[in-house]
């Protein structure tokens, strides 16, 4: 379900680049190249088309941001990290009793001086 939905993000992104780059801005833009095609529907007609596309495709866009973030596979709870994994099994701080060649040479826990 979050392949295709992010499928469908990617294609909802291209086309709303695609709109928006097609609008007319101030400066003319990519817009004033299709000037025959304005004159079939009229200029003002296909500014109304060009702008409801581009909200309608930026609320889906949003809407499908949120349905993959709630889509988002989840990893199994019971695996555990390494890191984890060598903190619970670690036998805690050495003595010297555990140090070949020192047993025995301080019984009372301190260092000769």
């Amino acid at each position: 379900m979050y392949q295709l939905i992010s499928v469908l993000i990617l294609l909802v992104c291209v086309l709303l680049v695609l709109v928006v780059l097609v609008q007319n801005s101030k400066g003319g833009g990519l817009a004033a190249n299709f000037a025959s095609s304005n004159q079939v529907m009229g200029v003002r007609k296909t500014a109304d088309f060009l702008e409801k596309s581009t909200w309608t495709l930026a609320g889906a866009l949003l809407v499908l941001s949120v349905l993959a973030s709630m889509t988002i596979p989840k990893g199994i709870e019971d695996k555990k990290s390494r890191i984890e994994d060598q903190v619970t099994n670690s036998q805690g701080p050495i003595s010297s009793d555990m140090i070949p060649g020192t047993a025995g040479q301080y019984p009372s826990g301190e260092e000769e001086e």
